[in-house]
């Protein structure tokens, strides 16, 4: 499918709309695309997928998939009682070159300031092809969600700042947690170390917790 320019978020939203109640196989066959029969090591393949229906632009680089409207995607797979199934990954923690960088230039932020969230019924006991898109939807953090984003975002990059990577696990962070992310334990990066030293450490990522995203769920259903 060729990328695709909506003039308003409500054109995008009206397309994502289009897609709920199909299965993802029934949509694969339409767009004639492929669907992995297994997830564990293809996890981004859906929201891929989802990208290649709505024509999004970005790609894998650090800015909103739909640039010109300032939009996120985030797939969303949630159980039949809406609750969602993991937690969702928004961008890489910058280990380095810290200086200069806030909240609001960071790329977690433009990420997160408007999302086009697309969920899927996806308990693990029904087959991939048969997942089902719900209702997509669009949002944006009202103040108290941001607060809580940005104190997380800035607890972790002073203490990533402060040569204490190691010392963040996943019980960090109110919101947003930081967890590894890295194909394998041998793919390594530089972090600054306690002494001010460069060290070798695994990659890390910045995710919703699935708490928070059932909050944005069930604020958008209750309306």
């Amino acid at each position: 499918m060729t990328q695709q320019t909506y003039a308003t978020k409500e054109q995008l939203l009206d397309k994502a709309q289009s897609l709920a109640g199909f299965t993802l196989g029934e949509l694969a066959a339409q767009y004639q695309s492929e669907l992995p029969q297994h997830l564990l090591r293809e996890k981004g393949r859906i929201g891929q997928f989802f990208e290649y229906l709505l024509g999004a632009t970005s790609g894998s680089l650090a800015q909103p998939d739909f640039l010109e409207l300032g939009i996120e995607l985030k797939t969303l797979p949630i159980d039949s009682s809406g609750r969602p199934l993991e937690s969702t990954y928004v961008s890489v923690v910058p280990l380095t070159e810290l200086h200069g960088l806030t909240w609001h230039n960071s790329v977690v932020r433009h990420k997160l300031m408007q999302v086009l969230w697309i969920p899927i019924l996806a308990e693990r006991t029904i087959p991939v092809a048969q997942r089902q898109v719900a209702m997509p939807f669009i949002w944006q953090p009202n103040t108290q969600q941001e607060s809580l984003l940005r104190k997380d975002f800035e607890d972790t990059i002073e203490t990533v700042a402060m040569g204490q990577i190691e010392q963040i696990d996943a019980r960090f962070g109110e919101v947003m947690q930081v967890r590894p992310k890295a194909a394998n334990a041998k793919a390594l990066t530089e972090a600054v170390g306690p002494e001010g030293e460069m060290i070798k450490t695994l990659p890390r990522g910045f995710y919703l917790r699935s708490s928070f995203t059932r909050q944005i769920i069930n604020n958008y259903f209750a309306k």
